[in-house]
């Protein structure tokens, strides 16, 4: 299976062998499972004595008898301090529970229910990653994750350009990228806008868009915050698939042959 190398203006300089995975079957499953496996979440919950650190001079006793216990005095049976007292005769008040001052949280969140300890077969990993990577040279999937391309043709795709487009600056690059990916160019560029609703005061005030993803060759930089950019190294099913298979992926030359010598 061959595809077109475009220039930096989208004219066609060549062709190149893609690799046998980018005609693969996309096992949708499996990239599933590899990203439920790949999420994390960053833990938080109240301090564990939360609650128990009483400046007072300690707790009363819930057994019988004892002189120290509320029973027998008429109130009733929640946890207390004991803020002074003489001989018998206490001045307490309520703690550590939730309805009480300086009480703990009631249902507080529990960090152990936030740690994800799914494990993936290394064979399943390599399977999913082959997927993704087959599902952004397949019309099928890049259409169906991006609606505005909804009844559009997509041709040419995995889209190869050469590696000089990453020696361009920011103008021209801008320029470049509208000329290569053509109508593909809407969604190319990451964009971010204020959130509509209460998410905007609880520390999630901004969303922005993926935009096009560009694939780099091992020994290849390029510095630009427009896109996203992915060595062939560093690359991952998350960065191909997260939010659905078929992700707008544009790779250099030398990124097609490095994968192909990567993974076989």
């Amino acid at each position: 299976m061959k595809t077109k190398i475009l220039d930096i203006n989208g004219k066609e300089k060549g062709s190149i062998e893609l690799p046998k995975f980018f005609s693969e079957f996309v096992r949708e499953d499996i990239v599933a499972k590899v990203l439920e496996a790949r999420k994390n979440k960053q833990p938080y919950a109240p301090s564990p004595v939360a609650g128990k650190q009483n400046s007072a001079s300690g707790n009363i006793q819930h057994t019988r008898n004892v002189w120290k216990t509320m029973q027998g005095k008429g109130i009733s049976r929640v946890p207390r301090k004991i803020m002074s007292r003489r001989g018998s005769q206490f001045n307490w008040v309520g703690a550590e529970i939730p309805n009480a001052r300086g009480g703990r949280r009631a249902h507080p969140p529990k960090i152990a229910s936030m740690i994800n300890t799914r494990k993936i077969n290394k064979k399943e990993l390599e399977f999913a990653l082959k997927s993704a990577l087959s599902a952004t040279a397949n019309e099928k999937f890049v259409s169906k994750k991006y609606e505005r391309f909804n009844g559009k043709k997509i041709s040419e795709l995995p889209i190869v350009v050469e590696s000089k487009l990453l020696s361009l600056k920011t103008k021209e690059l801008v320029l470049s990228l509208r000329k290569v990916l053509g109508d593909l160019f809407e969604v190319a560029l990451k964009e971010k806008k204020v959130r509509s609703g209460k998410g905007k005061v609880r520390g999630r005030k901004y969303k922005s868009n993926a935009g096009v993803l560009l694939v780099i060759g091992d020994k290849e930089k390029i510095k630009t915050s427009l896109v996203d950019v992915r060595n062939v190294k560093e690359l991952n099913v998350t960065d191909l698939a997260e939010g659905g298979l078929g992700r707008l992926t544009l790779y250099t030359e030398e990124a097609i042959k490095n994968l192909g010598e990567k993974i076989k």
